[in-house]
């Protein structure tokens, strides 16, 4: 099988993994084969593939426990902080900017 064959392959679980996570669907390997348009047997046979779905079922399953819904609610916020940082620091370029064209 050529690399681009592998890469493929990779991205098309990859991306079958989200659109089901995404949809609320549970990641199993019979979702996953239907979505990628790949074999289930290949799926379970490649073991690249087969991690990739088991590494998207695990972080499913801590999703829903207490301790991922606080990791989610951690990582929001930080990146809403980051966000809000960077909404300063632009808004301060757009009043050095205004004032700048008023003089």
């Amino acid at each position: 099988m050529s690399d681009d064959a592998i890469d493929d392959a990779v991205r098309r679980v990859e991306r079958a993994c989200r659109d089901l996570a995404a949809q609320r669907t549970p990641i199993t390997f019979d979702a996953v084969a239907a979505h990628a348009g790949i074999g289930r047997a290949t799926l379970y046979r490649r073991p690249e593939l087969r991690a990739i779905i088991e590494e998207h079922r695990q972080t499913t399953r801590e999703a829903l426990t207490l301790t991922g819904l606080n990791t989610q609610i951690d990582q929001l916020r930080a990146t809403l902080d980051a966000l809000a940082g960077k909404v300063r620091r632009h808004e301060e370029q757009l009043r050095r900017l205004q004032h700048r064209t008023r003089t």
